[in-house]
């Protein structure tokens, strides 16, 4: 039977099917040492911890602009030289397309996921689209089941 509720699926959700990995660096860590870690662990984005807490992000474009454009030297600067400690991120129960709206506005390609301050995982936009796609293909299907009868 066809449900006129349109399936949207939860960053939770997101989570669940990819997995919690959390991967992280120290604000004292070298820019080269978080370079090396996201590339062993094929992510662009490194979640910055200090003392269990999140306290910024250092991705691919904070290195182009904030180290490499600068001239610094990766082996000698420090995440937190670098990192945005104004971190966005979003609560288990926000839809896949909330995430997307905020950051298209925001300008962002990763997300962490906190629940009560503490980190879940971290969502990218690639997840986003992966689960956005599924959502209208499984939408599509319904309504097509629907009009065959």
């Amino acid at each position: 039977t066809w449900s006129r509720e349109v399936h949207m699926t939860t960053v939770q959700q997101i989570l669940d099917a990819k997995g919690d990995d959390i991967y992280f660096v120290r604000p004292d860590d070298t820019v080269l040492h978080a370079l090396q870690m996201m590339e062993r662990k094929n992510v662009g984005a490194m979640l910055v911890k200090e003392d269990d807490n999140l306290v910024g992000i250092f991705t691919e474009r904070h290195y182009a602009r904030k180290v490499f454009l600068k001239g610094k030297s990766s082996p000698k600067t420090r995440i937190r030289e670098v990192m945005e400690p104004d971190v966005v991120y979003v609560e288990p129960a926000q839809s896949a397309e909330a995430c997307m709206a905020l950051m298209t506005e925001k300008r962002i390609r990763h997300l962490p996921v906190l629940r009560d301050g503490r980190l879940l995982g971290i969502i990218s936009i690639g997840d986003l689209m992966k689960s956005i796609i599924a959502d209208r293909e499984f939408n599509i299907d319904q309504l097509v089941r629907y009009v065959r009868g």
